[in-house]
């Protein structure tokens, strides 16, 4: 039976992965590979550097080979829809053609899948008030496969009043990359995402494996819904300084490290670059990721604060990022790592000092 197209173009966004480079020396020439990456503009071969294509897979499995972002604009995708931009295609079925062109592949027989137009998954779908019913929905996450896989994460300074939750039975709405039959709920971290004043204007959900105790084995583990820009998952009350991070497990790995230190986290680095200041604010750590759009994430906030009279000063991994130092290298090295990037003011007040 003939595969249809969306099987079709599963398969092939796999094969361009493997010839990752190739494919981005050919349609987003404009750009350059940087370490595991690939740099350009955006995906329309604009010179620049806020789009990063992924040129191999990440060891811990989060991003595949050929998964880009444009950290400017939270666009995301695969390598055919570089292929669909950079040719004008406004019908799937001519990407595919192309893609099996630059791979030297023959053509199927026509088949008929009904709409012509790809649609990749949007960003976080779902309004406030269901983000808040899920909130409210979920139990406490202490004595739970919630904190069994922090702390599998060693990470291990948890609290009663931390904005995480647990439900037992979360739904997952599988998508296009997912294999027929893939569960619909697993229990999940629930994490809500505020305001300046503290009301949930969404939540934050990590789908989760009891028996793994790690993230669940499906496409996106992790997905947002309600009103995020601006706003993030807050640990602790706002002060003069604080600290802001892309994910929930690198802010709570750099609070084992300074557990006194206010900290959000925006969930992805274009809403790191958004995210909203408090009005007391002065300075702000940025605890970056080591990719591209730590960078991009960076430079925005540096620009943002500097206009509003807030010094920000990034927080840099040893590697890839907070979470691998954590439980790769060790809290006294991942303290010694933090000391020098601290602001001599507020080493004796948030770091804590080797027990």
């Amino acid at each position: 039976m003939m595969a249809s197209l969306s099987d079709q173009a599963g398969e092939l966004a796999h094969r361009l992965g493997d010839q990752a480079e190739a494919v981005c020396g050919h349609y987003l020439s404009k750009g350059h590979r940087e370490g595991r990456y690939w740099l350009v503009g955006d995906a329309r071969n604009t010179s620049g550097r806020s789009l990063y294509v992924r040129l191999s897979g990440s060891e811990d499995g989060r991003g595949a080979a050929g998964k880009w972002t444009d950290a400017s604009t939270g666009e995301h995708g695969d390598l055919l829809d570089i292929i669909a931009l950079a040719c004008g295609h406004d019908r799937l079925r001519d990407t595919l053609d192309e893609a099996r062109r630059f791979l030297s592949l023959p053509r199927p027989e026509p088949v008929d899948d009904g709409p012509h137009h790809r649609r990749e998954p949007r960003g976080p779908t779902g309004t406030p008030q269901a983000a808040r019913r899920l909130f409210a929905a979920s139990k406490p996450f202490l004595a739970t496969v919630v904190e069994a896989y922090l702390r599998n994460r060693a990470i291990t300074d948890l609290r009663k009043d931390d904005p995480l939750r647990f439900h037992p039975h979360c739904y997952y709405r599988p998508s296009q990359d997912d294999p027929p039959g893939t569960r619909p709920a697993w229990p999940a971290m629930i994490a809500a995402v505020t305001d300046l004043d503290g009301g949930v204007t969404g939540v934050h959900r990590t789908w989760l494996d009891p028996v793994a105790i790690d993230k669940a084995s499906v496409a996106s583990p992790r997905r947002a819904m309600g009103h995020l820009l601006g706003h993030g998952v807050r640990f602790g009350v706002a002060d003069s300084v604080m600290a802001a991070g892309e994910g929930i497990e690198t802010l709570l790995s750099v609070r084992q490290i300074m557990p006194a230190m206010p900290m959000i986290a925006a969930l992805s680095s274009p809403h790191l670059g958004a995210i909203l200041f408090p009005a007391a604010l002065r300075r702000l750590y940025v605890v970056r990721d080591d990719d591209p759009a730590g960078d991009v994430a960076v430079a925005t906030l540096s620009e943002r604060g500097s206009s509003a009279g807030i010094e920000v000063v990034p927080l840099s991994p040893m590697l890839g990022d907070h979470n691998e130092d954590l439980r790769l290298v060790g809290s006294e090295r991942m303290r010694a790592a933090l000391r020098p990037q601290l602001v001599a003011a507020d080493d004796g007040r948030f770091l804590m000092a080797s027990r």
